[in-house]
């Protein structure tokens, strides 16, 4: 896993909603090697450990990297307040990301700041792509809108009713199934949807790539803090890292417990 430490120049800040904010800065260097799906272990003034934030999207070509993360703690909350002008010391790219294939028709599944990480990955497919969203409520929507723009067919789920299908995501992903086939289904999100997506690809014979998502020390192997349990080839059970074997895994490999 090659990455670098790269001090990024943020040049442009939105808030999205009241706690979910969108943050482009400038590299020159960590984004040459970057593709959908990594994260960025970005310093946080006054604290010792980075956060993890995964990359929302990215351009080699304009020299940027997009962040779209939620306050969840004192570390993001400090994030938040960053302005433009300022520089984010960031570790990246860090992590495995998704293997995408725009000829393939895909549907990705995306659960509240599990969706973020989607929005790149699923640019290049266009009309290919079918993208499911599900949030609390019509107010923590994010990003729908730029789905669109990308050429997605975009349905949303929340889980008041406020917008959308009435309920579950992984609802609105059984009923796009049952309408036609698709080669390939990428979902992040919190751990109980992407069993259910996992179950129902399993059940249907496609192949399903997950983003896990757990508590991080280094972002590169060294502290051992992110370990999932998995299947291995001969059957048995294995312990890999989320930030160095992961973020994505086949969703075959991870033993939803």
């Amino acid at each position: 896993m090659k990455y670098t430490q790269e001090l990024c120049p943020v040049i442009q800040k939105e808030q999205l909603n009241k706690t979910t904010f969108s943050f482009t800065v400038a590299s020159k260097t960590a984004v040459q090697s970057m593709k959908p799906g990594q994260f960025a272990n970005i310093l946080v003034e006054g604290k010792t450990l980075r956060r993890p934030i995964s990359v929302c999207g990215f351009s080699r070509k304009e020299g940027f990297i997009r962040f779209v993360f939620e306050i969840r703690g004192e570390g993001t909350a400090i994030l938040s307040q960053m302005q433009e002008g300022q520089s984010m010391d960031i570790l990246a790219p860090l992590g495995n990301g998704f293997d995408i294939d725009p000829q393939e028709k895909a549907v990705f599944v995306g659960g509240g700041i599990g969706v973020p990480p989607l929005l790149g990955a699923s640019a290049p497919y266009g009309a290919n792509a079918t993208v499911l969203l599900g949030f609390r409520s019509k107010d923590a929507m994010i990003l729908a809108d730029e789905f669109k723009a990308n050429g997605a067919d975009v349905r949303v789920a929340t889980d008041d009713g406020s917008f959308g299908h009435h309920g579950f995501v992984t609802q609105l992903l059984a009923d796009r199934l049952d309408e036609a086939p698709c080669d390939v289904i990428y979902a992040c999100g919190p751990k109980p949807m992407l069993r259910l997506t996992a179950a129902e690809a399993e059940k249907r014979g496609i192949r399903c790539m997950v983003s896990l998502e757990e508590r991080m020390g280094c972002g590169i192997g060294a502290c051992l803090v992110c370990a999932c349990k998995t299947s291995a080839d001969d059957g048995s059970e294995k312990y890999l890292h989320v930030c160095k074997n992961g973020p994505v895994f086949d969703s075959r490999e991870v033993i939803w417990e």
